[in-house]
């Protein structure tokens, strides 16, 4: 098994956990391949960090950054350390085939 890795049953439990909550609309976030490779390529990054927040048109947002071994974000943009938020929620762009999209 991969490293930190959860089980279907466990992330089902999660994701019915968050949908608990009506405030949540969001499922999931679809994160372009570019967005990860890009931030992986990033200097110093070794892990990468998400923040939750919604933009000016009301649309949810994971923004993604890089993080450096002592755990810190790398944000700067004259060191080309980006924050990513070219994720896209779910509804609209979901798998409706999903076990973990399918659950009440």
């Amino acid at each position: 098994m991969a490293e930190n890795t959860i089980t279907l049953q466990q992330a089902q439990e999660w994701a019915t956990t968050w949908r608990s909550d009506p405030s949540n609309t969001v499922k999931a976030h679809l994160i372009p391949n570019v967005d990860i490779t890009q931030l992986l390529n990033e200097n110093n990054v070794v892990d990468v960090r998400a923040y939750i927040g919604v933009d000016e048109n009301g649309i949810n947002k994971l923004m993604l950054v890089g993080v450096d071994i002592d755990g810190n974000d790398l944000i700067d943009d004259t060191k080309e350390q980006y924050i990513y938020d070219f994720t896209k929620p779910c509804p609209s762009t979901c798998d409706v085939d999903s076990p973990l999209y399918t659950l009440k």
